[in-house]
């Protein structure tokens, strides 16, 4: 059930000003054009509300970018409007195709469809026409100072800031055929140089806080030109302890090898973990979009309802629960714990994810008082609380597989689960199983059971029920958990060498349990001790049978274990499950 918050975005509504009133907002410079450029903006746009998102394709997007995505796209969605996705292609040094393709396949996955997708590149020779007309209106100059000469505060004029009209057009003429060196000319506003992007009537530029300095340079610079000056509003940018929020550093864990980039954009396996929060890993792991909405937005139901039969779109209702009551849209910057999106996530997918049987660490059981060809199917409703919402069938037979972490040799205080003096349900069957014999292996490990059973109905209500899986698929699953151990990992205070060295290991195994006490202990080690892993990867899971035909991006909710999503890495030998987040919240990661 969503949460019953009522819709915040037209909080932000109220305080942006509708299309055609920017020159009443605050600051907004007002000049004798003003009004005839608004008439001829109007006539273009009728009054409609239009915005953009202009990432750079420079990097990889990660959860801040949601908030951008979602309050641009949001804004124009709940009023009515469009929003272009407008690439600001104007570093083509750092620029690859696959940033462009991940990006526009984020926007979709977060539910939304640009009116026009559009490059800054595309206006390049506008753009030079314009920067021509503002050097004739005296605006503007070439200037020869060095970066460094500009930095600081209170910087002394230019000395070529006077230079003659004409000076400046022949030397931009040669800025233009490349016979300056690098960084030798500059082209500067008699201001301070800012942006001069072109966008198609845009009527709100909403970006984030670092850009509030550049507002007066952006008003004066739409000014100078006489063309129409949207109205800028800024909030806070969005981060999340226990990661990296920066393209760059993300990059950075990319060229270290820390994660890698796949052929298919946005799926490699160390990317597909909520633990350093990049969409790409939101998107692999089975993450909502719709719960980053929540966490965002609210219930913005009547901002936004993504298609529940579209994969991408109907993963897209989490992030929508998440930026007005749990972040806020203000000019306040927001640092936010991981597990308020987890939760959000868990909301979502709680309503959404079919329920599935899956044992990650099997213990085999044979059930000797039941005929070894004895089968049958067993009806199991996809949604325990909503039985209409349909089922599946699970088979049953005289071997099943248990989780090994629900069986002890010895019995400890508050242990509910099987024992050879304690008996244990098997959820849907309508079995309460007895241990009788514990089979051992050459090392003198558990390796199956052999167990009685008897009717539910016939003996005495057993303290716990457990999962199990008959005739099962053999899968792999990846669990993730946060990638970087301390809670700000860019923090030279907490870790001084750096972020790169705050990184958890990754393990593999083909053996997750190892005896200890004469008990089996559930989880992975290294040279004997627990690891607390980033990444652990169960090549040798086993599943039921329901979700053989599961698609890549399909989400379960494994029983008593998590929820998961289909890997692209998937076979039709060999399904793999990554964890997008488990059934509750631990306490120690609060």
């Amino acid at each position: 059930m969503k949460r019953a918050v009522k819709v915040n975005l037209p909080l932000v509504l109220i305080i942006c000003c509708a299309s055609g009133e920017n020159y009443k907002t605050e600051g907004y410079v007002v000049t004798p054009n003003t009004m005839d450029l608004l008439k001829k903006h109007l006539e273009v746009t009728g009054g409609q509300v239009r915005s953009r998102f202009p990432p750079e394709p420079n990097g990889i997007l990660h959860i801040g970018h949601a908030k951008a995505i979602n309050f641009n796209f949001g804004f124009a969605k709940a009023n009515g409007g469009i929003c272009f996705l407008r690439y600001d292609d104007t570093n083509p040094e750092k620029e690859e195709e696959k940033y462009f393709t991940a990006i526009r396949d984020m926007v979709q996955w977060l539910g939304y469809e640009p009116y026009e997708v559009t490059h800054a590149s595309d206006n390049f020779q506008r753009l030079y026409d314009l920067a021509v007309d503002l050097i004739r209106r005296g605006h503007a100059y070439v200037c020869h100072q060095r970066g460094e000469e500009l930095k600081g505060h209170n910087v002394p004029p230019s000395p070529w800031r006077d230079r003659p009209v004409q000076e400046s057009l022949v030397l931009f003429e040669r800025m233009r055929k490349g016979l300056f060196a690098e960084g030798e000319a500059t082209l500067r506003m008699k201001m301070v140089m800012e942006d001069g992007k072109m966008d198609p009537n845009i009527t709100h530029s909403l970006c984030t806080k670092e850009f509030q300095a550049r507002r007066s340079s952006y008003y004066w610079l739409c000014n100078a030109l006489d063309v129409y000056c949207p109205v800028q509003w800024e909030y806070g940018r969005l981060n999340l302890t226990y990661t990296v929020v920066s393209k760059r550093k993300i990059i950075k864990l990319v060229e270290t090898g820390v994660v890698r980039w796949c052929t298919h954009a946005y799926t490699d396996a160390a990317f597909r973990s909520g633990r350093h929060c990049f969409l790409s890993c939101s998107l692999e792991t089975g993450t909502i979009p719709g719960s980053s909405h929540s966490l965002l937005f609210g219930d913005a139901a009547s901002l936004h309802k993504p298609s529940t039969t579209s994969v991408r779109g109907e993963i897209s209702v989490t992030l929508e629960l998440w930026v007005l009551p749990q972040v806020g849209v203000t000019v306040a910057q927001s640092t936010m714990e991981p597990h308020l999106l987890e939760a959000c996530v868990r909301e979502v997918l709680n309503d959404s994810a079919p329920r599935a049987m899956a044992i990650l660490e099997p213990l085999k059981v044979t059930i000797i008082d039941l005929p070894a060809g004895a089968r049958r199917e067993l009806r199991v409703a996809d949604f325990p609380a909503n039985e209409a919402k349909g089922s599946h069938t699970v088979p049953f037979s005289n071997t099943i597989f248990i989780e090994q972490s629900d069986f002890r040799e010895v019995m400890e205080k508050g242990y509910k689960r099987l024992t050879p003096d304690q008996p244990v349900g098997l959820r849907y069957a309508g079995f309460v199983i007895s241990v009788k014999n514990i089979i051992r292996d050459e090392s003198g490990r558990v390796c199956a059971l052999q167990v009685s059973c008897a009717s539910s109905d016939s003996v005495e209500k057993p303290k716990a029920f457990i999962h199990w899986v008959s005739e099962p698929l053999r899968c792999e699953v990846r669990l993730y958990e946060r990638l970087f151990v301390h809670k700000n990992p860019e923090d030279p205070a907490e870790v001084p060498a750096g972020f790169l060295s705050d990184v958890n290991p990754t393990w593999t195994s083909t053996r997750p349990v190892v005896p200890v006490q004469g008990r089996l202990i559930s989880g992975l080690w290294v040279q004997g001790q627990q690891s607390d892993n980033s990444l652990t990867v169960i090549e040798s899971a086993l599943v039921d049978r329901s979700v053989a035909a599961a698609r890549v991006f399909d989400k379960f909710q494994f029983e008593r274990v998590g929820y998961f999503s289909v890997d692209p890495d998937s076979t039709a030998q060999k399904l793999v499950f990554n964890r997008t987040v488990t059934l509750k919240e631990d306490p120690g990661k609060i």
